[in-house]
């Protein structure tokens, strides 16, 4: 058992009063359904207070058995209050603000009580955004690993590498490149060549290798799942949610899921986007060599093509979406690798 809330129908006008710091006399729930991957549950709240916000978001752990083991095995709630409790309040980097946060260690149950971002508008994988939109995200996030380059303070955050990681990227792309074989063809023909198809076969055995290099280097706090789903955008900026996957990463992680699988052709291509980053990171005087950046962004973009491929082989294809997502993040990954030449890395 938690002490606070963990779903809903625990939440009281006192809990929420004691919590954040004025009088809430009664509250409504509006279900948003589930978030961060379908495995959180993330609902709003209309107060009626005194002061303060009149809607807030709180979020929860999903109720869905299966989904939860997942989050717990990938220590997913762990890491989202980690973020806001840890790495939020010392970036300028902009987040929903986090008016409170509550885990439990042993069991990962855990609450967020978090800024609803009024007036922001959500972004959509499938229609993609503009060259103005991707400088704002990028700026953003060359902010968030400027602000935490080489963190081995922040002990409580791991390595985007742990086995659980690297054993479930084994285990996803088993399950689902077959998948994308045979229901994304045209997908794959239009993409890549049959040899760069043979080369894709091998990735599991080349997924350990590949974080290897990818890790051998300078590291940073990264959002983890940076696609354009988890991004709020408005007239002045953008704000980042969904902070399940954070860890310690490359740099260049973020930045090549974010190109590769969120940006559409045109788009992708319209600018040398590896070096707006970098020009974004080092504005401080950060030394870090752009030629280093450009190869490990390569290695990030070939190791995320798994993360295309996964979503793709599991994504619910009766669902009109569902099936306009998994062609769309597959696409891109793919015309992507062929634009860096980086298929040929697996044959290294």
């Amino acid at each position: 058992m938690s002490s606070f809330p963990t779903s809903p129908e625990e939440l009281s006008p006192q809990w929420l009063t004691d919590k954040l710091g004025y009088q809430v006399t009664s509250f409504h729930i509006e279900a948003l359904g589930e978030g961060g991957g379908l495995l959180g549950l993330v609902t709003r709240l209309h107060l009626d207070a005194n002061e303060g916000p009149s809607t807030l978001i709180a979020k929860f752990p999903t109720k869905t058995e299966g989904n939860r083991a997942v989050a717990t095995i990938y220590d997913m709630y762990a890491r989202e209050y980690r973020f806001y409790t840890q790495v939020a309040p010392n970036v300028p980097m902009r987040s929903p603000a986090c008016y409170h946060a509550e885990l439990n260690e042993q069991n990962s149950d855990f609450v967020l009580l978090l800024e609803d971002l009024q007036g922001f508008e959500l972004g959509d994988q499938v229609k993609g955004c503009s060259v103005g939109q991707a400088h704002q995200v990028i700026q953003s996030i060359a902010s968030l690993h400027r602000n935490t380059w080489q963190p081995e303070h922040i002990t409580d955050i791991k390595p985007h590498d742990m086995p659980y990681q690297r054993e479930g990227m084994v285990g996803g792309f088993l399950v689902g490149w077959p998948v994308v074989k045979t229901d994304f063809t045209a997908v794959l023909e239009a993409a890549i060549t049959p040899q760069q198809i043979a080369l894709l076969d091998t990735m599991p055995d080349q997924v350990n290798h590949l974080l290897d290099i990818i890790h051998d280097g300078p590291l940073v706090i990264g959002h983890g799942d940076l696609r354009l789903d988890n991004i709020f955008f408005a007239k002045d900026g953008n704000a980042l949610v969904d902070y399940q996957a954070v860890s310690k990463a490359a740099p260049e992680h973020d930045l090549a899921y974010f190109i590769t699988q969120s940006l559409s052709d045109d788009v992708r291509c319209a600018e040398d986007w590896v070096a707006v980053y970098h020009k974004y990171l080092t504005s401080e005087g950060l030394d870090y060599p752009l030629d280093t950046s450009r190869e490990r962004y390569r290695y990030c973009a070939l190791y995320l093509v798994c993360y295309a491929v996964i979503i793709a082989g599991t994504l619910d294809q009766a669902n009109e979406r569902g099936r306009k997502l998994a062609e769309t993040l597959l696409g891109n990954s793919l015309r992507s690798l062929v634009e860096l030449d980086a298929l040929k890395l697996l044959s290294q």
